[in-house]
């Protein structure tokens, strides 16, 4: 079982969520695919850290076969590839691995060599073993961090998975759910919250994946998000308080379900409705 959260924007609460439903979830898996910035390794602190280097493949040129025909270089829609005084040149930080240059090159001039990307850690953190992708600075993409944490996670595909997606909906974010069973959207209450919440709505649409809203830091006045989703007739999951103590743990970096009873029973329940949920859409997908 794959629990993906994500959200339209960072500092929504989706690190908050995902990092408090995997501690009560019993024994779990977490997945931090936020690559650029992860940071649910700061609240779990996993111990016995084991780390892999994640690469790609660049092409690299012989130049004494390259005849200059340069239909590489058209190929390359990425303009990773440019033909200076008699030679190609390799920008390396915008190649996009795709290996269609090597491919196609009628004098076998390219091969490819292996260029590391980033990295991924994986340690525990009592009941939780926590899987963190760091991406290199500079790099241009953190798609094969992501695909490398999904695929080495099917394995365990019985075991509850909590997936921390990339704020947003670019590319990294669709990587991060494309295998995702259940998707949950954090949101603020607030109209610039309303919008970004729309993003990942039509995403999860696209994807076709069930899904749920939680609204976070919730007041006692109107809560644009949650209009939203009634107008959309988007189930509401949980909501969070705006919450002075909570928000206390959280930037302190500690995980609220390990620190005070009365937030343990919140995210208990908040992961009782979104096992529900999935329930339900299983037995709806089963009489189709």
């Amino acid at each position: 079982m794959k629990i993906a959260v994500l959200s339209g924007k960072g500092g929504t609460g989706k690190t908050l969520v995902s990092v408090n439903l995997a501690s009560v979830a019993g024994e779990c898996f977490y997945m931090d695919c936020d690559v650029e910035e992860p940071n649910g390794h700061l609240f779990f602190k996993p111990k016995e850290v084991k780390e892999q280097e994640i690469s790609v493949s660049v092409p690299v040129f012989n130049h004494t076969k390259c005849n200059g025909c340069r239909k590489c270089v058209d190929f390359c829609k990425f303009n990773a590839l440019a033909y200076i005084k008699d030679r190609v040149f390799v920008f390396e930080e915008i190649c996009h691995s795709c290996g269609g240059c090597t491919l196609l090159c009628p004098q076998n001039a390219i091969s490819e060599k292996q260029k590391i990307i980033g990295k991924v850690q994986i340690g525990q953190s009592e009941n939780v073993t926590v899987h963190t992708g760091m991406m290199n600075t500079g790099e241009v993409s953190g798609v094969p961090i992501i695909n490398k944490m999904i695929k080495d996670n099917i394995e365990q595909k019985e075991a509850m998975t909590f997936i921390d997606c990339p704020p947003g909906s670019a590319c990294v974010v669709m990587e991060s759910i494309k295998d995702a069973d259940f998707c949950i959207l954090v949101a603020e209450p607030t109209v610039f919250g309303v919008h970004n919440l729309s993003m990942v709505y039509e995403l999860v649409k696209l994807f076709d994946k069930p899904y749920g809203v939680v609204l976070n830091k919730c007041m006692d006045t109107e809560n644009p998000a949650e209009v939203f989703c009634l107008e959309k007739n988007i189930p509401i999951l949980g909501r969070i308080p705006f919450d002075k103590e909570l928000g206390t743990l959280n930037s302190n970096a500690k995980i609220a379900a390990r620190e005070k009873d009365d937030y343990r029973s919140l995210f208990s329940s908040l992961l009782q409705k979104v096992m529900e949920e999935v329930a339900h859409e299983t037995t709806v997908n089963s009489k189709r």
